[in-house]
Order: C-alpha cells, then sequence, then structure tokens
C-alpha cells in the first residue's frame, strides 16, 4: 500500500464531498435526478480510494492527469457531437440527444477505476461498469436519450480514457531500475 500525505486526503476528500454538494445542487435545478449524481461516482470512487491510501495503479500525479484528461477528452468529444449531430431527444425537448454525455462521463469514469484498482478485486471494476450501465439505461428509460445515443457515449468515455492512459503512459513512463551485482562486473539495468 502506498504511503499518501493526509493533506492530500483531506484535500481530495474534501473535493470529493464538495463536488458531491454541487451535483446534488444542480439535481434540484433539474428533473434528472439520479443520473445526474450516478455519472460521476465512478470519479469520484477514483479519488476517494486514491485518498484512503488503497493502492492504485498510478501515483498521485499520473492518476490525475488520466482522470482529468479522460474527463476532458469524453466532455470534448460528446459535446463537439453534441451540437454538430442536433438529434432530438425522445422527449422532444432539444435536439442535443446524441451522444449521452452522461453515458460518456460514467464509461470514462468506470474504466479509469478499472484501470487504477481493477488489479485489486474485479467486483471493483464490476461495481464500476454496474454504476455506468445503469446511469445509460436510466437515460433511455427516462426518455432523454435513444438506446444508440446511450452506447455511443459508453463508446466515447470508454475509448476517450483508453486513449488518455495510452498518452499518459508516454508522457509519465515507469522506470523500474535494477542494480546487479555480480563477481566480474556491476551493471545497470532500466526498463521502460
Amino acid at each position: 500500500m502506498t504511503k499518501t500525505s493526509p493533506y492530500i486526503r483531506v484535500i481530495v476528500l474534501l473535493f470529493t464531498f464538495h463536488f458531491s454538494l454541487l451535483t446534488a445542487s444542480a439535481q434540484q435545478r433539474h428533473s434528472d435526478d439520479l443520473d445526474d449524481v450516478l455519472q460521476y461516482v465512478p470519479y469520484a470512487s477514483v479519488l476517494t480510494l486514491k485518498a484512503c491510501g488503497v493502492e492504485s495503479r498510478d501515483e498521485w500525479p499520473q492518476l490525475l492527469v488520466a482522470t482529468a484528461g479522460s474527463w476532458v477528452v469524453s466532455a470534448g468529444v460528446a459535446y463537439t457531437l453534441k451540437h454538430t449531430i442536433h438529434e432530438w431527444r425522445p422527449d422532444d425537448s432539444d435536439d442535443r440527444s446524441f451522444p449521452s454525455g452522461h453515458s460518456a462521463f460514467a464509461f470514462a469514469g468506470a474504466t479509469v477505476l478499472h484501470k487504477e484498482f481493477g488489479h485489486l478485486s474485479p467486483w471493483i471494476s464490476v461495481a464500476g461498469y454496474g454504476v455506468a450501465t445503469l446511469t445509460a439505461v436510466d437515460r433511455v428509460c427516462r426518455d432523454r436519450h435513444h438506446w444508440y445515443d446511450a452506447c455511443a457515449g459508453a463508446a466515447i468515455g470508454f475509448l476517450s480514457t483508453e486513449l488518455t492512459y495510452y498518452v499518459t503512459d508516454r508522457l509519465f513512463p515507469k522506470r523500474n531500475a535494477t542494480l546487479a551485482l555480480t563477481t566480474n562486473s556491476i551493471g545497470l539495468h532500466l526498463t521502460w
């Protein structure tokens, strides 16, 4: 288990709590109750688990870059498509149906959760993708999206996070240095 500074834990927990309050206040302004909260649960879970000292794949800098990057790329793709395609919602409330942004955020967060903590237990990944699936299904059941909007959002979230991790792994390569001592020579072996 990695050691995490108590200050970082407090900051992340306060951020998560503050973010939860903002999401709760957003619920009161919109009719979409459950899915407004659920879309961010996987992201909040990643930060909370790391802040509590649970062993993750990456250290804080890499984790924060990957998490923020996946959110930004998912949001950029989803909202660019929403404002380009102009698909009407099933309830005819507006023409921003395709793709589902809620599904994109939920699946992006679930993929970060899987990549960072899935090595500890498969149930962590199941829980993350379960919440993301529930978010997508809820959007369709509430007539806010067609089924293909939710599927496209899920694909955008998943692929955005995969792309972000690919780039992040290139920016922050993992370096393992080993020192080998033998009777004839001393060697240093670096692997990336």
